[in-house]
């Protein structure tokens, strides 16, 4: 390969992993030998070579599918028609952060001439997939509350191990996240403060979510601010799902005291308070003010678009990949913590003024 290019080993090596970095004369020549010869890098002869694998593992959450009970109107040649005017076929609608998160991790990998290998899913034990993806990897990004603790620190005598999510420091790991507290304190000030709204429902996470516990926190501490009793309040907990969020809204919202407005933990379910509002015949932001967390492309889009807390959910897979870098060039030292910072985007759910 490099004798028919006539370049060394080496720039052939770094027109496949930083071509950037390549004069433009250089990388035509090279690709062009690639391309006639029909190379294909070896990536077990570059981990034999290196003693590593060139490849980062993801680990997230196993998908949740919506229970199927569609009714079916007609089946013709092994093609449904169903009736979905109630909206009902959303399996993967809760998976939207993970899809900006792995989005940035790939890309991060890629720009570093690494692989990623991504495992999702159920119906396997965790301590087999972990260790199935540990085994091939040579560094592991985890979303918080996915791995039992002692599970992780099984993995990181082997390799180097990254919460995402969390600040895990205490438990020995490096970690990536946000400041989840100041993000939903700020738009929990603008709401109460800025807006005047006493009448309020707080839509929650799961109760074990890192992320859940430090977006109530902040929230709790914006009634503090504005001298709102907590008790005061009525908290839900859902699931981060849009469909939980479509029940718990309908709940709030048929009851006899109505709030004036429903701040949520994340975007997903304040999609789903936005279903339940329509379905009602509730306008929004005139008779309800809804709030999100997170920042996904739907809520740009959602009728009306959704106020929210943007949190650079495609710099958290980048930075993650990043973390596992630098751990394998520095391999000891203390656990290190990243903590990326968050914006709250006003739109029409919760505008500046009502």
């Amino acid at each position: 390969m490099a004798s028919a290019a006539g370049v060394s080993i080496a720039t052939v090596s770094r027109v496949l992993r930083t071509p950037d970095a390549v004069r433009e004369g250089t990388r035509d020549r090279v690709q062009a030998a690639i391309r006639t010869l029909g190379y294909v890098p070896s990536g077990n002869a570059r981990a034999l070579a290196g003693k590593r694998t060139g490849v980062v593992g993801l680990l997230l959450p196993g998908f949740d599918v919506v229970p199927d009970e569609r009714p079916d109107l007609v089946t013709d040649g092994g093609v449904r028609i169903v009736d979905d005017r109630q909206h009902v076929t959303q399996p993967f609608s809760s998976n939207l952060y993970f899809d900006e998160v792995l989005r940035g991790a790939e890309t991060e990998a890629w720009q570093r001439g690494l692989a990623l290998m991504v495992a999702a899913g159920r119906g396997s034990s965790r301590d087999v997939i972990v260790n199935d993806v540990a085994g091939r990897v040579d560094g592991l990004a985890v979303l918080a509350q996915t791995v039992p603790d002692d599970l992780l620190e099984h993995v990181a005598r082997r390799i180097p191990v990254v919460v995402l999510a969390d600040d895990r420091r205490s438990h020995g790991f490096d970690s990536v996240s946000v400041d989840n507290a100041a993000g939903m304190r700020t738009l929990g000030s603008h709401v109460i403060g800025r807006l005047g709204i006493r009448s309020l429902a707080y839509l929650a996470g799961p109760i074990d979510s890192p992320d859940d516990m430090e977006r109530s926190a902040g929230f709790r501490q914006a009634l503090d601010d504005h001298g709102v009793p907590a008790s005061s309040i009525r908290v839900v907990h859902g699931d981060f799902g849009r469909v939980r969020a479509r029940e718990l809204a309908a709940q709030l919202l048929d009851a006899a005291e109505v709030p004036r407005a429903i701040v949520c933990s994340n975007d997903q379910s304040a999609l789903g308070v936005l279903d339940a509002a329509v379905a009602r015949g509730v306008r929004v932001p005139e008779d309800l003010v809804v709030t999100g967390f997170d920042g996904i492309d739907a809520g740009r889009f959602s009728v009306p678009p959704l106020t929210t807390v943007h949190q650079p959910m495609g710099e958290l897979g980048r930075a993650a990949v990043r973390a596992i870098v630098d751990r394998l060039e520095r391999l000891e030292g203390p656990p290190r913590a990243t903590r990326l910072p968050v914006e709250v985007l006003l739109r029409e759910s919760c505008p500046p003024t009502l």
